[in-house]
């Protein structure tokens, strides 16, 4: 994402913030910043409820944006941006699940469908079609489907999610900020990181094509549900399923290696 402020003003308001402790600078990042809040936000109502309103996620993420300038070192190699727009969505998701607007059922039907998943995966050693998981949940593909659409509609569980770890005062932290650095005193958390990059890339290698290309549409190519659905000659809202269907796959998939 561009800002309107150019590299050589941007420096200066990071020196004049972290060194001097110019809230006026804090103020003017702040400003400069706040075209990636819209972004996020944007990119995240596509898959909300429409009662949802993309106003109040850009306020959510507001605070992650403020959050990660306070906290940024500009003498990391690691883009401003980049280290933003993780704790933009960490807001964005924190205010949403304090609202507690999931209903039981459908968070109930998610945790069924990451069981089954995981069974069938153990017993067939491949990822389990809808039909199987269905028939395991004993319900018709029509309902499964439903169940589907009803969990990507309400869920704000996304792959960035699997990429985060909790620090010692329980903040979520991007494995981009456990990236060992010349002053790390503690390598064992960029082992930790570089273990969970590991897992996760063969967890997503395992599958199926279409979810394994929703996947990299969405996340490496930036591309949004609707363009998705494009590229596929499918509809957005069975992107969005396959999206959900992904996103549980990874997640049981992740949590059975952890118990292995």
């Amino acid at each position: 994402m561009e800002t309107n402020v150019k590299a050589v003003e941007l420096r200066e308001l990071w020196r004049r913030y972290k060194e001097d402790g110019d809230k006026r600078a804090r103020e003017q990042l702040v400003l400069a910043f706040s075209p990636l809040v819209k972004y996020v936000a944007g990119r995240m109502s596509s898959g909300l409820p429409a009662h949802v309103e993309e106003s109040d996620l850009i306020s959510y993420g507001l605070l992650g944006l403020i959050s990660a300038i306070e906290r940024f070192d500009p003498g990391r190699e690691i883009k401003f941006e980049t280290f933003a727009m993780t704790r933009i969505k960490g807001s964005i998701i924190d205010e949403l699940r304090s609202l507690d607007w999931v209903p039981r059922s459908v968070r109930a039907r998610a945790r069924q469908i990451e069981k089954a998943n995981a069974k069938l995966e153990h017993q067939l050693h491949r990822a389990p079609t809808d039909a199987e998981v269905a028939a395991e949940l004993e319900m018709t593909i029509e309902e499964f489907q439903e169940s589907l659409t009803r969990i990507s509609n309400s869920s704000v569980v996304a792959l960035d999610e699997l990429w985060t770890l909790s620090d010692s005062s329980g903040d979520q932290v991007s494995l981009l900020d456990t990236i060992q650095d010349p002053d790390a005193i503690d390598p064992s958390a960029a082992m930790d990181a570089t273990e969970m990059k590991d897992r996760l890339a063969d967890a997503i290698a395992r599958l199926p094509e279409r979810e394994k290309l929703v996947v990299a549409l969405y996340y490496y190519e930036n591309l949004t549900l609707r363009e998705i659905g494009e590229v596929l000659g499918v509809t957005e809202s069975r992107v969005s399923q396959l999206h959900t269907k992904a996103v549980l796959r990874l997640k049981s998939a992740l949590q059975q290696d952890i118990l292995e």
